[in-house]
């Protein structure tokens, strides 16, 4: 989308179009590729050199360049594009400082935003948003793009990622890097028996979340039990709406919590335990 429109700034001129498809020799395929194009920002999380990890967050230092960029001219003389991916990694200040930029964009301005989670952004971000909803890739797709951005994890961990990954390349990567899939398997262990809940077990799982170098397992957690609550939810419809509202409700606090938690950098392990404890409890009939 972004090669396109930067490739034709007069898009209305063109008629009626098939694709958004661009020759890969064209001079803007080739900037956009290599992130050199003057128009073009990219928000993302980047490489931390003293961890040897990516940061947990896009930086809000990041977002303000974003709006430095969107208060100068467009290069080109075209449209100017920010591409956020994805919009789950803003930590609270820099989704608000995106926000402003949002409110009051300059003209021929346009934000992609990739979204995994829509449900877990601002409000007032989503309701200044057109909803673009993608069809996940087919596994085989998903590895053959994995494979090509990282063939050091080509083998049993990437294979074993690929049903958790729906569709998504950077979450199948991610899923084939870490703890992942041991993670996502002791969670759904636990679920699986609630109402009645393996305390040591929980603790077990709770202490894959705790220290340093274990943001990105904690963030795995927290998509994992969404998931787990959505389709639990989807499989409770005919319930009492006072049983779906107990749900809503714990959800409700838990990712309260969440967002507590990565805010004040609190302690994760007591969040998982209660969490757990809570989803065991609305369980009961």
């Amino acid at each position: 989308m972004t090669r396109f429109i930067l490739a034709n700034p007069q898009a209305e001129r063109l008629g009626p179009t098939t694709d958004l498809a661009i020759p890969p020799d064209h001079p803007v395929a080739r900037t956009v590729s290599s992130q050199s194009h003057v128009d073009l920002v990219v928000l993302r999380r980047v490489w931390n050199e003293k961890s040897k990890n990516f940061f947990a967050n896009i930086r809000v230092d990041d977002v303000r360049e974003v709006v430095r960029f969107f208060g100068t001219t467009a290069g080109a003389g075209g449209w100017r594009i920010a591409i956020v991916d994805s919009a789950e990694d803003l930590a609270p200040a820099g989704a608000n400082a995106l926000l402003k930029v949002l409110e009051e964009p300059p003209p021929r301005a346009l934000f992609l935003i990739v979204s995994h989670q829509p449900a877990r952004l601002l409000s007032t971000i989503r309701s200044r948003c057109r909803k673009l909803t993608l069809p996940p890739l087919a596994e085989a797709d998903v590895l053959k793009a994995a494979r090509l951005a990282r063939p050091d994890l080509d083998g049993a961990p990437l294979q074993g990622s690929l049903p958790l990954a729906q569709g998504s390349v950077r979450r199948a990567i991610t899923l084939a890097g870490g703890d992942a899939v041991a993670i996502h398997q002791s969670l759904m262990g636990l679920l699986a028996r609630l109402p009645n809940l393996d305390v040591a077990a929980a603790h077990a799982l709770a202490d894959r979340c705790m220290g340093k170098g274990t943001e990105e397992n904690f963030a795995l957690l927290l998509a994992f039990l969404e998931e787990w609550v959505h389709q639990r939810l989807l499989a409770e419809r005919g319930a009492p709406a006072h049983r779906l509202a107990r749900w809503a409700e714990v959800w409700d606090k838990a990712r309260r919590a969440a967002r507590e938690v990565e805010v004040f950098n609190l302690d994760r392990k007591p969040f998982v335990l209660s969490t757990l404890s809570m989803l065991a409890e609305v369980s009961r009939p």
